[in-house]
C-alpha cells in the first residue's frame, strides 16, 4: 500500500511538472528584437531594424543592417523601392554586396545610407520592397524617424527632437 502511494506521489508529480513546463515554443525561444526599425529573417539574407531616418520633412535615408546568413556565396542589395512611388522615391545607389556569414550596418561610419525623398514625416510608415541577390524578395512597413537620439546625424546635420517639459507639482 505504501508503495503505491508512493509511486503515485512520483507520477503526479512527473506529470505535473511535464504539464506546468514552458511548452515546445516558449517565448524565450524566440527571437524579441525592441527596436524602432522593423526586420525581416525569413530568407537567406536577414534585414534587421529598418529605419528611414529624416532630419526635415520630405527627406530622409534608409539605414538597415543586412545579415548574409549565407557561408559560401555573397548577397548582394540590388535595389529597393516604395510600393507606392508616386508619394516616395528612392535615390539611386550601387548595390551592395554583404559577404558570406558576413553583415553590413548602412549607419557604420564607413557606409552610407541610402537617400529616399518624398512625402516622409517623422512617424509615419512608408511600405518598402528590397530586391536582394538570388531572388530574394522582402516587404517591409519601414518608420520613418527623427534624426536625433541613437539616429542623430545619419541623416546629415538637423533633425529636432521633441522634449517634453517635466510638470512641476
Amino acid at each position: 500500500m505504501q508503495l503505491r502511494r508512493s509511486l503515485a506521489l512520483v507520477s503526479g508529480a512527473i506529470l505535473l511538472t511535464a504539464l506546468t513546463s514552458c511548452g515546445f515554443d516558449p517565448a524565450t525561444n524566440r527571437v524579441n528584437t525592441i527596436s524602432q526599425g522593423t526586420s525581416d529573417r525569413d530568407g537567406t539574407v536577414d534585414v534587421l531594424n529598418a529605419v528611414i531616418v529624416s532630419a526635415e520633412e520630405g527627406s530622409g535615408v534608409f539605414i538597415t543592417t543586412l545579415v548574409n546568413n549565407d557561408v559560401e556565396d555573397e548577397a548582394t542589395l540590388d535595389s529597393l523601392a516604395a510600393d507606392d512611388a508616386e508619394t516616395v522615391q528612392v535615390g539611386e545607389f550601387s548595390a551592395i554586396t554583404v559577404d558570406p556569414n558576413g553583415l553590413i550596418n548602412l549607419a557604420a561610419d564607413d557606409q552610407e545610407g541610402i537617400p529616399v525623398d518624398g512625402e516622409l514625416t517623422a512617424g509615419d510608415v512608408v511600405p518598402m520592397t528590397l530586391q536582394l541577390s538570388g531572388g530574394q524578395v522582402v516587404q517591409l512597413n519601414v518608420p520613418v524617424v527623427s534624426n536625433c537620439g541613437e539616429f542623430a546625424g545619419l541623416d546629415g546635420e538637423g533633425g529636432e527632437c521633441e522634449v517634453a517639459e517635466a510638470e512641476e507639482h
